[in-house]
């Protein structure tokens, strides 16, 4: 039992007991649901991306095909689920080490916690009437004036000498809160500090992400002996989204939440939305889908479009933003500055169907529809765009322009990472030289209008059936011009 007894004319602190906290779940402590339920999420959520995968759900909103995941990865689905398991594993044992750690979770402490904060409201109060004297104001006089019809005005005015609100106690008059000083603080308390927590935590992850990825992007130890293991993904699918090397996975992912937990002061319940729903965004981040009805891909330009591309050889060295915003690639240039990459990823599309036709399946044994010649993008994605609307191009002119050449140079630096990695795995460059030659062949069977840099339209009923072109599977029809920034996660410009 601890009594607050008043000291001063401030209103007294209540008394309080402290109770143990009964958990969500009878029998298992919250500080390890904490633990569990990511794991849970994680596997429930792609789960459900895997079932749409195998039924071919929803070929409409797909990233890449079956033929792609199958053709273009460079690990098996079982070593993508092992490594997993390990990280999973790593990431529970220091979650007990914390959870041992932590005190007990009590209660009985939230009213005493609510009139601290109008304690605090308050005693802040005291500093109103010096500001308004700078400006002329006499405080005093105002609230004179008000105190007969509104006490709580007169109250403020006069610095929180609220004489309207005392009770009588043991022969002595007591200072209460005003009514507003207690819906203020019970508003602080229970909505705007964890707000504020979680707000915070998302800032310690994004930016203890961004600098470590990018860190291991940039130094090419690193990157060999740690990173490449992920990017062997070329095509991301919901399960893989923490396919990584052990050390990689503790100490950007473990690590990096942990602190943001322990920094921030959340408790372990508060902590079980943040770990949850953390989980649950990098799982969306790369689940090969771009969904119209999704929220997660909507919350934040950070979506599965953005992140793919950081994916592909040609954009691996961008988009190095995790999970939440793409505020650190915008703030230091890393974000892929190379306009549309529609054309890109149709290549790489038909050319996977194709191995796949070599191999002597069928289209259908791995997606629910063919490739065809849909409406392509120019082939030279690096190069701006023209245009004979002068309104159109006075708005692009308007908007922050890449230096010049910074495409290509992303591009080329990205391709470069592709060939040291495979050069020091013994594998050489077969990866960009077959990427090369693909492209290189596609260009050649395109008619003339599309190897000049025009949009082919497809006049066929037949072939825009079941399956459109990547453009309108991303966009929903539209195109990524017009689409691109919602969906795929950057501004056309930028």
């Amino acid at each position: 039992m601890v009594s607050n007894a008043s000291t001063d004319s401030l209103p007294p602190l209540p008394s309080y007991t402290l109770d143990p906290l009964d958990p969500v779940l009878p029998g298992v402590p919250d500080k390890y649901l904490t633990l569990i339920l990511p794991i849970v999420a994680y596997w429930l959520l792609s789960g459900i991306f895997h079932l749409i995968d195998t039924y071919d759900l929803f070929p409409q909103h797909r990233l890449h095909t079956p033929a792609e995941i199958l053709k273009r990865n460079h690990v098996s689905r079982w070593d993508v689920f092992r490594d997993v398991v390990i990280q999973q594993i790593v990431q529970t044992l220091f979650g007990i080490g914390l959870a041992w750690a932590e005190p007990d979770q009590m209660t009985g402490q939230d009213n005493y916690n609510v009139a601290m904060w109008a304690r605090r409201l308050r005693i802040a109060q005291r500093a109103l009437p010096g500001m308004l004297a700078v400006f002329g104001i006499n405080a005093s006089d105002l609230a004179r004036k008000t105190f007969a019809n509104n006490p709580s005005i007169a109250g403020l005015l006069s610095g929180g000498n609220y004489h309207a609100f005392t009770k009588m106690s043991s022969g002595t008059f007591v200072a209460q809160h005003a009514p507003w000083e207690l819906l203020a603080a019970k508003t602080l308390y229970w909505f705007l500090v964890p707000a504020l927590q979680f707000g915070v935590a998302v800032v310690i992850v994004d930016t203890w992400q961004y600098f470590l990825h990018r860190g291991m992007h940039m130094n090419k130890w690193l990157y060999t002996t740690f990173h490449a293991r992920h990017h062997r993904l070329y095509v991301p699918y919901a399960y893989g989204a923490l396919y990584n090397h052990p050390i990689e996975g503790f100490t950007l992912d473990t690590l990096g939440a942990g602190l943001a937990y322990l920094l921030t002061g959340m408790t372990p319940r508060q902590s079980m939305w943040f770990f949850t729903g953390s989980t649950c965004k990098t799982v969306d981040d790369h689940c090969g889908y771009a969904l119209p009805w999704d929220p997660l891909q909507f919350m934040t330009s950070n979506n599965a479009g953005y992140h793919d591309v950081h994916h592909q050889s040609w954009g691996i060295k961008t988009n190095f933003s995790q999970p939440f915003s793409t505020f650190w690639d915008r703030v230091l240039g890393t974000v892929w500055t190379g306009g549309d990459v529609s054309a890109r990823y149709e290549r790489a599309r038909i050319a996977a169907e194709k191995k796949v036709h070599k191999d002597g399946k069928t289209p259908s044994s791995v997606t629910g529809s063919t490739p065809i010649d849909s409406v392509l993008e120019p082939v030279e994605p690096y190069t701006a765009k023209s245009t004979s609307n002068a309104a159109d191009s006075l708005n692009r002119d308007s908007l922050p322009q890449p230096p010049a050449g910074k495409a290509t140079k992303q591009a080329l630096e990205s391709r470069d990472q592709i060939l040291y990695t495979q050069r020091k795995a013994g594998g050489g460059a077969g990866i960009l030289d077959e990427e090369t030659a693909e492209e290189e062949k596609e260009l050649r069977r395109m008619p003339p209008q599309v190897q000049n840099g025009t949009r082919k339209t497809t006049t066929s009923s037949s072939q825009a059936g079941s399956l459109k072109g990547l453009r309108d599977r991303v966009s929903g029809g539209t195109g990524f011009h017009g689409r691109t920034g919602s969906m795929l996660g950057y501004e056309m410009g930028h």
